[in-house]
């Protein structure tokens, strides 16, 4: 059957698609807007417009239905017809409805999610006498009246409905602009005979009209005693003089809000200071004072919610038994001597101190992916504390710290506050990630509100500007992660304890894999231990060709990388094979090779030394190159160096123009050459002391005309006069040179001390030359002396 054959049909059997409508009544001569997103109800507009504009309007039972059926609609409603209707931006379809005529459904059919009904025409019989004439007039008398009383409505109505002749059509008119609930309306609708309609209205009108005028004398009576009261008050009178017209003085307005009883036995049960808790309880008072839907209201219904949400009195037992920490740090991280025996030393001092909640907060300091979170859950899983954390990476707002004041709109606690409600009890292990990204500007300076929370001596009553009422930090155990020491404010260092996490060597990173990294990833990717082996050289040759870190967070990325090749490989075959990662075949499911291992240069060269760097990721080699060609004498540094950097360069030059004659460099080099030193990978800034040795090496060999050694590294800051001063971050150097295949490493004499923290295997492999001078420097770094 064509569309045309169906209208037909349709026309002819008065079948018409169903527009059910929530909260709304709509009656023969309304016009009326509608917004309909419903699939079911757009769906029978559709057929409606493509047949001929006519649908069958008619309300639910129950609003709350999003699929009404045939039994959730009323049996009486109304043909509309289709005068305008298109599509909005967001799907939603805007339809004008003009009522046409009353009908009632005799059967239903539904099919392709679309509800039609078989309608019987309800036709109204409009006799006119005087008993109906005189209706209609009351009726019209009695509507101007309830405009009159009712703001709600424009005046306006009046001109369309007055010059109205026909009982039904007025009857209708006035029903559609009466504010009254949906059964009301229905019953009106319901009602086919004019003459009872409008008998039924003027009962209603009357009715509506003794409100209106109650409203409005309960309004006037309150209005008359609120001249110096404010105009919260005013609302609770006048819900007092509608009791006494209601005679029902003997309920109290608290005993009918039963939330706010209920808000307030929760405060009484948190058992606060008397003084909290009176002024806790005075604020849930006010929620009795105000609409309920007001947006005052929201925000104290709200703020009563963070209240009740945090832990005043939750704590769990802790048990800092040492040889347990011990333990379970040993099982969750392979290594760290030192960092673990610091943090046993931490905790131990911690247990004898009487008055626990007093001295210095652990700040766990390393590169990323070094194991400095993980440390944090590990005591608290061995103190038996619950964890937090909240990262304070790129914070520059002192209100992310303490809070918005309430009166904002969309206020809300703190971090320290929303992180103590999520842990749920008073005393967790709190860690605050990133310490040293925080910045600040014009909104404040987040490192001030934090020093509130660290300070033992402040933190037992530490106030939220949300809360506005102190809440006691001092039994929370909090420790800091940062990359960097340096970069963490003054203020807070002073407060803290650090402990510098290293990174780890490549025989650590296969250990950890082995032991804790690949079991974790073959159990997320569902493989069980013995379905996928990733052999130690292949594992060795992911930790120097695929990754460049001193952590293993890149590692692990790898190895989930290898599991989900294996999935996707297991998923084409269907069938499940043990499978085992070699050197050879692991190009397979990594690619080529990202670094070069072993990337020293391939022989010794004229004015190319090799330094060693610093990165937050660990550990670099930095190479310097540096070229004299005829000039004026013009020093150029290029690279992106800092002003550190540059002033080691100047610094490096002047020593050499000092010890021209012992290394016998050409007279007058410094005004008839230009000297240009670069330092590669442009696009990465740099900066620092300690390449200081490498560009005086560097700039010495090329005026001397004298190579540098390949497999020689250096690391040291440089004065005028060529002494060689201590840096930082040796370890991490020394572990990239060795993994760079460098064999000799200078370094300046004072922190020889430094090579005890490197391990055994290591410093067997390795020549370390201690130095005090550029001169002792030269001897080493060149391929032969040059004095």
């Amino acid at each position: 059957m064509d569309k045309k054959d169906e209208k037909i049909r349709q026309f002819k059997q008065n079948i018409l698609p169903v527009l059910p409508l929530r909260d709304l009544v709509v009656f023969p001569y309304m016009i009326v807007p509608l917004f309909i997103r419903r699939e079911q109800s757009i769906n029978s507009l559709e057929e409606a417009v493509n047949l001929n504009s006519l649908i069958f309007v008619v309300s639910q039972k129950d609003p709350e239905f999003e699929r009404p059926d045939i039994e959730d609609l009323y049996l009486i409603g109304t043909i509309a017809k289709i005068i305008q209707i298109y599509k909005l931006p967001d799907d939603t379809i805007k339809v004008l409805l003009e009522g046409i005529s009353r009908a009632k459904i005799v059967d239903a059919e539904k099919n392709d999610n679309l509800l039609r009904v078989k309608i019987n025409k309800i036709k109204a019989k409009n006799v006119k006498n005087l008993e109906t004439k005189a209706l209609m007039r009351l009726t019209i008398e009695e509507f101007e009246q309830y405009l009159k009383l009712n703001d709600k409505l424009p005046s306006e109505i009046m001109f369309s409905i007055a010059n109205v002749e026909r009982p039904d059509k007025l009857a209708d008119l006035v029903a559609s602009n009466l504010i009254l609930r949906v059964k009301e309306k229905q019953e009106l609708l319901e009602i086919v005979n004019p003459s009872q309609r409008l008998e039924r209205l003027i009962t209603i009108l009357k009715k509506e009209i003794t409100i209106l005028k109650l409203e409005q004398k309960i309004q006037n009576r309150v209005e008359g005693t609120l001249e110096k009261i404010q105009k919260e008050y005013y609302l609770k009178e006048q819900l007092k003089e509608i009791q006494k017209e209601l005679r029902n003085n003997n309920r109290d307005v608290s005993e009918v809000n039963s939330e706010v009883e209920e808000y307030k036995e929760k405060i009484r049960f948190l058992k606060l200071d008397k003084e909290l808790e009176e002024r806790l309880l005075k604020e849930t008072s006010r929620l009795e004072k105000i609409p309920i839907l007001s947006a005052e209201s929201g925000v104290i219904i709200n703020y009563l919610e963070w209240i009740l949400s945090l832990p005043w009195n939750k704590k769990t037992k802790e048990k800092l038994d040492i040889k347990l920490v011990e333990k379970i740090l040993d099982e969750d991280h392979y290594g760290l001597k030192d960092v673990k025996e610091r943090i046993l030393e931490y905790l131990a001092v911690r247990k004898l101190r009487k008055n626990k909640n007093k001295g210095v907060i652990l700040c766990l300091v390393g590169p990323p992916g070094v194991g400095k979170t993980s440390l944090a859950k590990s005591i608290a899983r061995a103190m038996g504390r619950n964890f937090v954390l909240v990262s304070l990476g790129g914070i520059r707002d002192e209100a992310e710290i303490r809070g918005h004041r309430k009166t904002y709109i969309g206020a809300m606690p703190g971090r320290i506050i929303k992180g103590i409600a999520n842990a749920k009890s008073k005393n967790p292990v709190f860690l605050l990630d990133e310490i040293d990204k925080m910045g600040m500007d014009f909104r404040g300076d987040p490192a001030s509100a934090l020093l509130e929370v660290l300070d033992p001596e402040q933190n037992n009553n530490f106030v939220d500007h949300y809360l506005e009422i102190p809440f006691d930090l001092s039994e929370v155990m909090f420790i800091t992660t940062a990359n960097i020491d340096d970069e963490i404010p003054y203020s807070l260092r002073d407060r803290m304890e650090i402990i510098n996490i290293p990174g780890y060597t490549d025989y650590e990173k296969v250990k950890i894999s082995q032991f804790f990294l690949i079991p974790k990833q073959l159990n997320n990717h569902g493989f069980k231990k013995e379905d996928i082996e990733i052999s130690k050289k292949a594992t060795m040759k992911i930790i120097r060709e695929y990754t460049r870190e001193a952590g293993v967070r890149g590692l692990e990325k790898e190895i989930a990388s290898i599991c989900r090749k294996v999935a996707l490989k297991i998923a084409y075959s269907k069938k499940k094979k043990r499978v085992k990662i070699t050197l050879s075949n692991l190009e397979n499911y990594l690619g080529r090779p990202r670094y070069k291992y072993n990337n020293v240069e391939k022989e010794d060269m004229i004015g190319l030394a090799t330094g060693l760097a610093w990165t937050e990721a660990g550990g670099e080699i930095l190479s310097v190159e540096t070229i004299v060609m005829p000039g004026k004498g013009k020093l150029t540094l290029t690279g992106q160096l800092g002003e550190i950097m540059q002033e080691s360069g100047k610094a490096a030059l002047t020593y050499a123009r000092s010890r021209a004659k012992k290394f016998k460099i050409k007279d007058k080099f410094y005004e008839n050459y230009d000297i240009h030193v670069h330092v590669p990978e442009g696009a990465i800034p740099k900066d620092g002391p300690s390449a200081g040795v490498t560009m005086a090496t560097s700039l010495i060999s090329s005026l001397t005309e004298i190579p540098v050694r390949k497999d020689v590294a250096m690391t040291g800051e440089i004065t005028l006069r060529g002494r060689v001063l201590p840096v930082g971050g040796l370890k991490e150097k020394i572990l990239a040179a060795y993994q760079s295949g460098i064999k000799t490493i200078i370094i300046p004499k004072e922190n020889i001390k430094n090579i005890d923290d490197l391990p055994n295997n290591i410093k067997k492999r390795l020549k370390f030359v201690a130095v005090n001078n550029i001169d002792d420097v030269l001897k080493t770094a060149l391929t032969k002396c040059p004095f």
